[in-house]
């Protein structure tokens, strides 16, 4: 398959890859077959065994751990991807966490710890990132992460991650402003619904799928090969224009009543 756009000469770091099924991991085989060079990261070392078969797959150069909850690990990552690569170009963040107790209940009921770490490692982590990334971007970048439509709506289950995108999405946009004297820009993927690991810890995510599929005008939920084609294009200097912006990756979902 073609291309989408040409990153060849470009490094990039993808955070979120839990296995061959997740949306980073679809990011990343759209990054590598555009000609870019990866770094990847895994969450721990019972991670590991998932994300190393796709690592190896997509030929990348370096695969790090990388738990933000854990103290320095991600400036560990950075200050790695500083002394091996001469530059960074684009920053893929895709991950996202709350506890089950405080997810699968309303968004009244969760605790005030829940959400705070729910927005440290969904939201924060992704102002750190940036706040990292940046030095590193000497010749400009491309900072992206994967938002959701709950951010927007409500959406039935959701719960407890629709504030937290919310602010990740507001995020992006002040982020995109920071940064924008650097010729870096920013984005907020809204990828729609998909059957990930991750998802799994909704309530009743199947039938979220199945609503989601009714309604879009297509009647095809996205791939995590599109949502990654679209990543790809963010990542090269003909999506700067789009800076601060949400971009939705949902076959048209959105758009709907």
């Amino acid at each position: 398959m073609t291309p989408i756009v040409d990153l060849s000469g470009k490094r990039g770091l993808v955070v979120g890859i839990a296995n061959a099924h997740s949306i980073a991991a679809g990011c990343a085989a759209a990054f590598r077959q555009a000609g870019a060079e990866l770094a990847v990261t895994y969450l721990n070392e019972k991670a590991k065994p998932f994300v190393q078969p796709v690592a190896e797959a997509l030929g990348t150069s370096l695969l790090l751990p990388c738990d933000v909850r854990v103290p320095g690990q991600l400036e560990s990552v950075f200050d790695t991807v500083q002394r091996e690569w001469p530059r960074l170009d684009f920053l893929l963040h895709s991950i996202a966490f709350a506890p089950r107790e405080d997810l699968q209940t309303g968004v009244i009921h969760c605790s005030a710890e829940g959400f705070a770490l729910a927005m440290d490692v969904s939201c924060h982590s992704f102002i750190r990132m940036a706040r990292l990334a940046a030095p590193l971007m000497s010749e400009g970048g491309s900072l992206m992460t994967v938002s959701f439509y709950g951010a927007d709506r409500v959406v039935e289950n959701y719960n407890l991650m629709g504030p937290v995108k919310a602010a990740l999405e507001a995020s992006v946009r002040y982020i995109a402003a920071d940064l924008a004297n650097q010729g870096i820009h920013a984005h907020a993927i809204s990828a729609g619904a998909v059957k990930t690991r991750a998802a799994s810890g909704i309530d009743r995510f199947d039938a979220l799928l199945d609503k989601v599929r009714d309604r879009t005008p297509a009647g095809r939920l996205v791939s995590i090969d599109e949502i990654g084609r679209i990543a790809a294009f963010l990542a090269s200097s003909a999506g700067a224009p789009l800076s601060g912006s949400v971009i939705f990756a949902d076959n048209g979902f959105h758009t709907t009543a």
